[in-house]
C-alpha cells in the first residue's frame, strides 16, 4: 500500500493544487505499466497483456477525469513540463512516503505483487491481508482517502457558494474532454456541477480500488451488466495468483481466485535491463537513436495532452495517434541489445526532450519513421 503525505484542503485554490497531484499520480502509473505491457509483445502471454492494458486505458480515463474536473472549477491542468514526468525509480508524485520504488522493468509476477498491487491496493483489500498501517500512518493518505477528501471539500465549498447564489463550478464547458472514440460516456463525461464531479471521482476510486465488499467496478457507476471486471488491484492479483476472480458462495469473502486459468510463460518475455536511461547508450548507437526518438515522442505525447485539456479537446487523437507511435519505438528498443550491458536488450526511459534536442539529421530520420510507420 502507499500513502500520500496529508494535505490541507481548504480553499478552492488548495483543491486545484489537489486536482493536479491527481494527475500527475495517474499519470505516473502509465510508464511502468505500459512497459510491463510492451514486454509481453508476441511473447503467447496474450490474457496478461489484455489485464495489463485495461488498466492502462483506464489510467488514462482516470487522467481525463481529473483534467476534467481541474477546468470545472476553473483551474489549468499542467501535464508538459519536465518537472511532471517522475523519476524512475523513485517514489510516485504527491509525497509518496511508503517507502514503495516504483522502476520502469520487465513483465515478471514479482512486479505485480511488489510493486503494481501496492500503487492500487485499497485500505482494506477484500480477502488479502492489509499491509500492517505505518507508524505515523494517521498523517498519510492512501489514494482512495485524498479522493475523497477532494470529494468532501468540493461538496462543501459548493454548498457555501450556493448559500451566496453562486457555485465553484465556473469553468468553460467548451474545455471539457469527451470522446466516445476512446471512452465510453458513461466512463467520461463533461463535469459541470457537484453531481458529475462525484460520479468522475466515485468512477475513479471504484476502478483502481474497488470496495470493501466487491472486488468488482460497482453497477451504479457504469450501469447495469457492465460491471465486469475486477478493480485494478485484483486484476493485478488475478495476473500474479494465474487465476481468473470469480464469486465463489463456499469462499468466506464471496470471492476467489478459482476461475479460468491465466497462463504465464515469462521464457520468452525480453530481459530489458532495468530502469534504462538515454546515457546509457553510446551516443549516435541504435539504442541511443531510438531511445531519443521515444522519449520525443513520449514529450510530444505530454505536449498534445496539455493542448488537448487546455481550450482543444479534439486534439486528444493526436495525443491517441501518438501512443501508437510510442509503441513502435518501445518494440523497437527491447529487439536491440543494450551496449554496455551484455545479456540485456535496452527499453524506454520516458525522459524529457524536445525538439531543442534533436539534431537537423536527427530530426530527418524522425520524419521518415513518421513516414513509413
Amino acid at each position: 500500500m502507499i500513502y500520500l503525505k496529508n494535505i490541507q484542503i481548504e480553499t478552492i485554490e488548495d483543491v486545484r493544487k489537489a486536482l493536479q497531484t491527481a494527475i500527475e499520480l495517474e499519470h505516473s502509473t502509465i510508464p511502468p505499466y505500459l512497459t510491463a505491457m510492451f514486454t509481453l509483445f508476441e511473447t503467447g502471454n496474450n490474457e496478461i497483456s489484455k489485464l495489463i492494458g485495461s488498466v492502462v486505458v483506464e489510467e488514462m480515463l482516470h487522467l481525463s477525469i481529473a483534467c476534467n474536473l481541474m477546468n470545472a472549477i476553473g483551474g489549468k491542468p499542467v501535464l508538459n513540463q519536465p518537472g511532471f514526468i517522475p523519476t524512475y525509480p523513485g517514489p510516485l508524485p504527491g509525497g509518496v512516503d511508503s517507502g514503495l520504488i516504483v522502476p520502469i522493468a520487465k513483465f515478471t509476477k514479482d512486479l505485480m505483487k511488489d510493486v503494481f498491487m501496492a500503487i492500487e491496493e485499497p485500505e482494506d483489500p477484500i480477502k488479502i491481508k492489509s499491509f500492517m498501517m505505518m507508524k505515523g500512518a494517521e498523517d498519510k493518505l492512501t489514494i482512495g482517502m485524498f479522493y475523497d477528501k477532494i470529494a468532501k471539500q468540493l461538496t462543501f465549498l459548493e454548498a457555501e457558494a450556493k448559500l451566496k447564489g453562486k457555485t465553484i463550478f465556473t469553468g468553460d464547458s467548451t474545455y471539457q474532454m469527451t470522446n466516445e472514440k476512446w471512452f465510453p460516456a458513461k466512463e467520461l463525461f463533461p463535469i459541470k456541477d457537484l453531481i458529475t464531479a462525484l460520479k468522475g471521482i466515485n468512477i475513479i476510486v471504484d476502478q483502481g480500488e474497488g470496495t470493501s465488499t466487491d472486488p468488482f467496478i460497482s453497477e451504479k457507476d457504469l450501469g447495469p451488466g457492465e460491471a465486469t471486471e475486477p478493480a485494478h488491484y485484483y486484476r493485478f492479483e488475478e495476473i500474479y495468483k494465474g487465476r481468473k476472480l470469480v464469486k465463489d458462495p463456499n469462499a468466506e469473502s464471496g470471492y476467489s481466485y478459482s476461475g479460468d486459468p491465466i497462463p504465464c510463460d515469462e521464457s520468452k518475455i525480453p530481459n530489458m535491463a532495468k530502469n534504462p536511461k538515454m546515457s546509457d547508450y553510446p551516443v549516435d548507437s541504435p539504442a541511443y537513436v531510438n531511445s531519443k526518438f521515444f522519449n520525443y515522442t513520449y514529450t510530444n505525447l505530454l505536449n498534445s495532452l496539455h493542448i488537448t485539456f487546455n481550450g482543444a479537446p479534439e486534439k486528444i487523437d493526436t495525443a491517441m495517434g501518438l501512443m501508437y507511435s510510442l509503441r513502435l519505438y518501445a518494440l523497437r528498443l527491447l529487439k536491440l541489445p543494450s551496449p554496455n550491458q551484455p545479456g540485456y536488450t535496452a527499453g524506454p526511459s520516458y525522459e524529457y526532450i524536445t525538439n531543442d534536442n534533436l539534431t537537423p539529421s536527427e530530426k530527418d530520420q524522425y520524419m521518415e519513421n513518421k513516414v513509413n510507420v
